[in-house]
């Protein structure tokens, strides 16, 4: 297909599809398109699942991709408009109910003392993005500096292992996170965020975003292949879209990812859906295996961006 079919072919998925191809791939910002995910498409079928008590799935994080958590994410990177009562409500209950001891979200009933890294990281990103207001976030931005490692990432076993090593599941889950935050709140912690936030680039950047520093090999092959939603998992194609989305220089060590993306490439300028995390879900946006508006969005948001970069 040529590039105007590619796009004909974008436009004809969800709204949400549309508008961030309208945004991202156009250059023209369509609020009218934004909100109508609301009440059409991926958007309202999501919003239609939460229950009476305010959560999806039975709670916070139970069961895992149908919970309240990870269908917070979703909405989130379907960029539904800032505002939606049920979702506002739904962020108060869990910052009022679900904080743990060290400051961050607690997953359930018998997780009260410590909390998850990469949670907090996916949580601040959300809420950050939906305009919580920001200092009922500083404890969750605390205790997320609070798990920096010398390596200069992060790693969600520190508080079950005591990992001493960094992850990059974890670290770009964090990047995502203080990335938003940062966009909400200018004043809190800048500067330990602005570290946070290079060191874990730096980290990211040291393996060529899926290349072991020791071996030089590949650090694990699920890293590039191209799943949506992603959910706390890593992959290629996640990390460069977080770099293109955070304006992040182009570095030569960023060229190997970007040679697998190009190389995963159909033929007819679309890239599929390669592979799908199990587990319950309410509905399936996009089945593997076939071309995937998903993937191809935020590869060509990807190759767009550097491209302007590397001119």
């Amino acid at each position: 297909m040529k590039e105007t079919e590619i796009i004909d072919w974008l436009l004809e998925g969800d709204v949400s599809i549309q508008y961030q191809v309208w945004r991202d791939l156009l250059g023209v910002e369509k609020k009218q398109l934004q909100n109508r995910i609301p009440t059409e498409g991926w958007g309202q079928s999501f919003l239609s699942k939460r229950k009476k008590n305010g959560h999806w799935g039975d709670h916070f994080y139970q069961p895992k991709w149908k919970s309240t958590h990870y269908t917070l994410l979703d909405l989130r990177n379907l960029n539904l408009p800032v505002g939606i009562e049920a979702v506002n409500d739904t962020i108060e209950c869990v910052l009022q109910n679900n904080i743990a001891m060290d400051g961050g979200i607690r997953l359930g009933p018998s997780t009260s003392q410590f909390s998850d890294v990469c949670v907090n990281a996916m949580f601040l990103n959300y809420t950050a993005y939906f305009k919580t207001s920001a200092i009922k976030l500083y404890p969750i931005v605390d205790a997320i500096l609070n798990e920096k490692l010398k390596d200069g990432g992060f790693n969600c076993m520190t508080t079950r292992s005591k990992a001493h090593h960094s992850s990059l599941h974890t670290t770009l889950s964090v990047l995502e996170g203080l990335y938003e935050f940062q966009k909400l709140d200018q004043d809190y912690k800048t500067k330990e965020i602005r570290r946070a936030i290079q060191s874990s680039i730096e980290f990211i950047l040291q393996h060529q975003l899926f290349i072991s520093d020791r071996t030089g090999l590949i650090i694990n092959k699920a890293f590039i292949k191209l799943s949506y939603p992603c959910r706390w998992k890593y992959d290629i194609l996640r990390a460069m879209d977080f770099f293109q989305y955070a304006d992040v220089p182009w570095d030569l060590r960023m060229q190997p990812a970007l040679n697998v993306l190009k190389k995963r490439q159909n033929k007819n300028g679309t890239w599929n859906l390669n592979a799908a995390h199990p587990g319950q879900v309410h509905f399936t946006m996009e089945k593997p295996g076939n071309p995937s508006r998903w993937n191809t969005l935020r590869a060509l948001r990807v190759v767009k961006h550097y491209a302007q970069v590397l001119k």
